[in-house]
């Protein structure tokens, strides 16, 4: 049997707006936005009550990161917003609170896509499955042509060598007229 899958359970969801100015300006300019992310990181294991205070149990949304990193590098944004939602686990998911709505479309726009892709497939299968089919059905009309062939050949086969005895008779009954006893 298949292994059911089970997903862990919101134990503890809030929502924060954590300044990351204080932390980015400690560090040069071109490692701003990696700092951002572990400030978010460090800021969620102190709220959101992970006891061994492990950075690998936070984890940032792909929206998060790219809103994040958007303006390049050297310039993560002063403060944000975000979602952050405690699983049972003790995993914390992390991601933006307020999506912007540019994002929403993009976001949309792939699922569309993906469902025409889902739709073309499911198309080209049943085309395949059509084509399948109608090569069985030929096979099998092949087949039974064959079959017919075999038996014709078969009844030919029958008939010659009936001939074929008939022949042989009428050769043996003239060899026996010219042999004296």
């Amino acid at each position: 049997m298949a292994k059911k899958e089970i997903e862990p359970k919101v134990v503890l969801e809030r929502e924060y707006i954590i300044p990351l100015r204080q932390e980015w300006l400690k560090v040069p300019e071109y490692k701003r936005a990696n700092k951002a992310v572990k400030a978010i990181k460090e800021f969620l294991v102190r709220h959101m009550k992970i006891y061994d205070r492990d950075l690998k149990k936070v984890k940032v949304d792909i929206l998060l990161n790219n809103e994040i990193r958007f303006r390049g590098m050297r310039k993560p944004p002063i403060k944000i917003k975000v979602k952050a939602k405690k699983y049972d686990n003790d995993i914390v998911k992390v991601e933006l609170a307020e999506i912007p709505q540019i994002i929403k479309y993009k976001i949309d726009r792939e699922k569309r896509k993906a469902e025409k892709e889902k739709k073309e497939e499911k198309k080209v299968e049943e085309k395949k499955e059509e084509l399948e089919k109608k090569l069985e059905e030929e096979k099998k009309a092949e087949e039974k042509e064959e079959k017919k062939e075999e038996i014709k050949e078969k009844e030919e086969k029958k008939e010659a060598v009936k001939e074929a005895g008939f022949k042989e008779a009428k050769f043996e009954a003239k060899r026996a007229k010219h042999i004296v006893e």
